[in-house]
């Protein structure tokens, strides 16, 4: 283990739990930030901040830094970057490996409507739909462009868009209680919920809280990505590393 070295692409929780579970283990691991969140909260070890410069530039990375083992724990929603992981890795040789939390799926008596993109689901919604919009700060165009709905935006950080009347920005951070979103949910009068399928326990409760409250859910499932070698915990991607 010496001369390997790993270069985790995060953004996730598993991210930083996987980086300083490396550092622990004395493992030489750099964890790379697309640097869309201003203030992400860090891992140990060494830190990269900032584009590649798609897969060329990617694949020079991988040569100049030598590394040996990339573990794609970037945002189920990444798809871009997995695409150029998989494709500088091949190039390069490198082993690589996606960890990726299980996906959400619905439970005894849930229905849930799936939608492919964002803009599907601005699309879906009926006239007058008061959401709790949990996508991200980013691409809220398609739903401000109805201009009969509304509701609250809840992000991390402040919107890129300039917020039309009838909305509202929630700035919080996961994790979330089931109680806490109830108390939400009943609090805002909402008529649906309106989220990426991110999986993970961090944000789940939204999805207890509607369904318990009434409220209707809409659910952009995951974009497709490149197959690879794929793992869904901090053990099995340990172990990958230390398999050989």
């Amino acid at each position: 283990m010496q001369s390997d070295r790993i270069l985790i692409l995060a953004g996730t929780a598993e991210a930083r739990a996987l980086a300083n579970e490396f550092v622990d283990l004395d493992v030489d691991v750099v964890s790379s930030f697309a640097g869309v969140t201003e203030k992400p909260i860090l891992p140990q070890g060494k830190i990269r901040v900032g584009n590649f410069g798609g897969v060329a530039g990617l694949q020079q990375y991988l040569q100049s830094e030598r590394i040996t083992h990339v573990i794609d724990a970037t945002h189920p929603f990444a798809a871009q970057m997995s695409l150029h992981a998989v494709e500088a890795a091949k190039l390069m040789q490198v082993k690589l490996l996606r960890l990726e939390r299980p996906a959400w799926v619905e439970e005894d008596g849930e229905t849930w409507s799936h939608v492919p993109t964002i803009e599907a689901a601005a699309e879906l919604l009926p006239e007058n739909a008061r959401v709790l919009l949990t996508t991200g700060r980013k691409g809220l165009q398609c739903f401000f462009d109805r201009k009969t709905i509304g509701g609250v935006i809840r992000s991390i950080e402040t919107p890129a868009e300039t917020l039309p009347p009838g909305w509202t920005q929630l700035q919080d951070r996961p994790p979330y209680s089931v109680t806490n979103e109830a108390r939400l949910l009943s609090n805002g009068s909402f008529s649906h919920v309106v989220t990426k399928n991110a999986g993970g326990s961090a944000t789940s409760a939204k999805l207890t809280a509607a369904f318990q409250a009434g409220v209707l859910v809409v659910m952009v499932d995951r974009p497709l990505k490149p197959e690879c070698e794929t793992v869904q915990n901090l053990e099995d991607a340990i172990g990958w590393v230390f398999s050989e």
